[in-house]
């Protein structure tokens, strides 16, 4: 299986299936070999912390999970809508990613 994922680090994506279907956010952690991204404040879960040293905090936190790549699209930053990413090659020999629907190439 290919451990390669349509999304990177600092993207904007919108979420497409789930509670949290059309929110968008940013992907704060990429993991390839998972398939899984972490979004930004979406995905939320509560988990039960014990303290590990003298002054940590203990109790329920909420964190960000990790959510499925394939359940994600990135948002293109000029026409502000979620899309398929294309891959195109410049002048310089660079792979760039470009927006299907309205063709602007994004980082």
């Amino acid at each position: 299986m290919s451990n390669k994922v349509h999304v990177k680090k600092g993207d904007n994506v919108m979420i497409i299936t789930g509670k949290d279907k059309g929110k968008t956010g940013k992907v704060l952690e990429v993991s390839p070999s998972e398939q899984k991204v972490i979004v930004e404040k979406r995905n939320m879960v509560t988990k039960h912390v014990k303290p590990r040293k003298a002054g940590d905090p203990s109790g329920i936190v909420k964190a960000e999970s990790a959510i499925y790549a394939c359940k994600v699209m990135p948002v293109c930053p000029k026409c502000n809508k979620a899309t398929r990413v294309g891959h195109t090659v410049s002048e310089k020999g660079k792979k760039l990613r470009v927006c299907k629907k309205c063709e602007e190439t994004f980082e």
